[in-house]
């Protein structure tokens, strides 16, 4: 099978195998996620932090812009308990730059959590053509519902164990989030730094150990990217940092312009943000809470904390306080419409690629897989290792 004609544009009647990552707070825009679609590929919309009425108004609206197939991404992290002692020290922590940014001294309460069980009824009320998920692996109960209703699942692996048992929970594709990956990191077994695995190694790696299709993020930008995913055995890719500077994109444009401004070196892991460790290209919030992430509480707790000050550092244009996700790759955005950046990286890919067959069904690119070094239950991974 050659590029473009992959089991993922084929599943999910796509022209492209290239996915827009979710990404929420305003960069995965309806708009966006729209363009993508309407450009052949996947657009995704980020649904974790939405109620279930604002979830269904997201989905309506992109369906106002596009008849083409779109993805919604779900956050399947297990509900955390409140810890009014980290609570209090997160706003102990923050008091100084709500003064800073012209906020009351009291933060407001903390908003209702969006329930799970109500986004994945409006998943299946609307039957979305996809759903993605991260930080964990929903119910066995509502797999088995979504796949009945015939929506296409996507979970993220941040490493080998993970992508088993994506695998075991019959998912369709397996996203292979490498450690140059912007927002959120999606491991949930292990330490976060064991899920630090660069794309280069794990998407051959796990095109290697599972049967489901790989879909390769992190780190890729341009048609190179897309065509090196491919050799390495992926049936698709997944782009985040890339359409950030797009029109379409609803990111701020103070955080548009420090894109191509930036480094590799000018990112970094933080859970500053959200209570969940995530690639952001550094600023002032950032580098001076670093000493104090383990005093502020998890996902999404700290996310709604820190809500009000975003939103002030927002509306006053000041990317010291802004949450700037961006990926390794960020030097590299371009300031184009979604369509046209689509439309170069096939030309690209074609130019590259010619009549190339990926890396699994390259002899000379691997030697064969034997039963006894594939992953299966006669060889499993210890999951003592990941603790």
């Amino acid at each position: 099978m050659n590029w473009p004609n992959t089991s993922l544009t084929e599943q999910l009647n796509i022209r492209y195998p290239i996915i827009q990552a979710p990404m929420a707070g305003g960069p995965s825009a309806p708009q966006l996620v729209a363009a993508v679609s309407n450009a052949g590929g996947l657009g995704s919309l980020a649904g974790g932090d939405l109620h279930a009425d604002a979830l269904r108004e997201a989905i309506a609206e992109v369906r106002t812009r596009t008849d083409q197939p779109f993805a919604v991404d779900l956050s399947a992290a297990h509900p955390i308990k409140m810890d009014a002692e980290r609570i209090s020290r997160a706003h102990e922590l923050l008091a100084p730059y709500r003064a800073e940014l012209g906020l009351p001294p009291d933060p407001p309460p903390l908003p209702e959590l969006p329930g799970f069980d109500e986004q994945l009824d409006v998943i299946l009320e609307t039957r979305v053509t996809a759903l993605s998920f991260t930080f964990g692996v929903p119910d066995a109960q509502y797999l088995n519902l979504l796949r009945d209703a015939g929506i296409t699942l996507l979970g993220a692996a941040t490493h080998l164990l993970e992508a088993i048992v994506l695998e075991e929970s019959g998912v369709d594709f397996i996203i292979a989030q490498g450690a140059e990956a912007g927002g959120h990191r999606s491991t949930f077994i292990g330490h976060p730094e064991q899920g630090l695995v660069g794309t280069l190694t794990l998407a051959p790696l796990l095109a290697k150990h599972v049967s489901t299709p790989i879909i390769a993020a992190g780190g890729i930008m341009d048609g190179r990217g897309i065509a090196a995913a491919w050799m390495l055995g992926a049936a698709g890719v997944q782009m985040g940092t890339a359409f950030l500077a797009c029109p379409e994109n609803g990111a701020h444009i103070a955080y548009k312009a420090l894109l191509s401004q930036s480094s590799e070196i000018a990112t970094t892991l933080s859970r500053v943000f959200t209570g969940r460790h995530g690639r952001v290209l550094r600023n002032r919030l950032v580098n001076e809470l670093s000493t104090h992430e383990a005093d502020l509480p998890g996902f999404p707790l700290q996310l709604f904390l820190t809500r009000d000050v975003r939103q002030a550092a927002a509306e006053q244009g000041l990317t010291d306080f802004m949450a700037l996700w961006a990926g390794q790759g960020c030097h590299l955005c371009e300031e184009r419409p979604a369509g046209e950046l689509i439309a170069t990286w096939v030309e690209q890919v074609a130019a590259l690629l010619g009549e190339r067959e990926p890396l699994e069904s390259a002899q000379a690119w691997t030697s064969p897989v034997t039963d006894a070094e594939r992953v299966s239950e006669d060889a499993p991974v210890d999951p003592a290792f990941f603790i």
